[in-house]
């Protein structure tokens, strides 16, 4: 046992385990308060783009969520038409109702994208590796590991059944205000380069793999093979179709898309929340993790220098 500075309560295996315990506790306040400080920090400093004129790169824009012509997406557990889901199963872990151990057994998010409409114009948004904040939220239990609609536990039954499950849910609606900050990327309408010489080469590499098509087409003093003069033409053709079909792609309408950046340190934000409230919300975030922080490294210092 420890007698140290009204410590003598602790073992010396729990000395050191909660002494780690407080200084990890610490460190994932730090992370935490960090983290949504420059998320706020990229939200409030980020100008807004349209979507017409957006440059090439990290962008925030602001529109109305669209389902792209899509059919709706059915939340997993409440069943909820929606454009983006999360949820999560916890089972209820501890000895008595009073006990509030939960642990995850099912969770998941979907990936589908999406539309951001603005006046301007409509982009992709790709929501993997997203930090998603919506403002949609419901939380429930039951007896059930996957619930149906109806099946949420009501006093007797769910004692009964001895098995508790709680339920969380978020989503997206159609219609509803979407800000978005990612990386911003363009794609058809000429905005690509276009590499003749590569495309060319796939062209005679297609027609070589049905050769028979080749010699009836290019083979002209019939010797059943391509001589130099006959492969010269087979290079001048394969360059005129090489250009048609880069003159089609220009012009192929230009598709907008969003998604997480490569670059690490970069944000990736999704909300239906107004602007302002989310950077306040993140401010708020952060606060709650500062004191988290000062409680846990006074407790942590304290333990240490016992």
């Amino acid at each position: 046992m420890i007698d140290v500075h009204g410590v003598m309560w602790l073992s010396y295996p729990h000395y050191y385990l909660f002494s780690g315990l407080a200084t990890l506790a610490a460190l994932a306040c730090l992370y935490f308060m960090l983290t949504r400080l420059q998320r706020a920090r990229w939200i409030e400093d980020t100008p807004t783009s349209r979507v017409r004129s957006a440059a090439q790169g990290l962008v925030e824009l602001n529109g109305m969520l669209d389902a792209g012509g899509h059919e709706p997406l059915l939340s997993p557990l409440g069943k909820k038409p929606c454009l983006w889901y999360r949820f999560r199963v916890e089972e209820h872990r501890g000895r008595s109702d009073r006990d509030n151990q939960w642990r995850t057994v099912e969770q998941g998010v979907s990936e589908r994208p999406f539309l951001l409409r603005d006046p301007t114009g409509a982009c992709w948004i790709n929501p993997l590796g997203a930090q998603v904040h919506p403002k949609y939220r419901r939380r429930w239990e039951g007896t059930q590991r996957w619930p149906a609609t109806a099946s949420v536990s009501k006093g007797l039954l769910g004692s009964l059944l001895r098995k508790r499950y709680r339920y969380t849910e978020e989503w997206f609606l159609a219609e509803e205000p979407l800000y978005a900050i990612g990386w911003f990327e363009s794609r058809g309408g000429g905005r690509e380069a276009v590499d003749l010489n590569a495309i060319s080469r796939q062209v005679i590499s297609n027609w070589k793999a049905d050769y028979p098509s080749l010699l009836a087409r290019f083979d002209h003093n019939g010797d059943g093979k391509i001589d130099m003069q006959e492969w010269e033409r087979v290079r001048r053709a394969a360059n005129q179709t090489a250009e048609q079909q880069a003159s089609i792609a220009g012009q192929a309408p230009v598709v907008h898309a969003l998604s997480k950046p490569a670059r690490r340190g970069l944000p990736f934000v999704l909300s239906d929340h107004h602007q302002d409230d989310l950077s306040r919300r993140l401010r708020h975030s952060s606060w709650w993790s500062l004191l988290g922080l000062v409680s846990s490294s006074l407790l942590a210092c304290w333990l240490w220098l016992a």
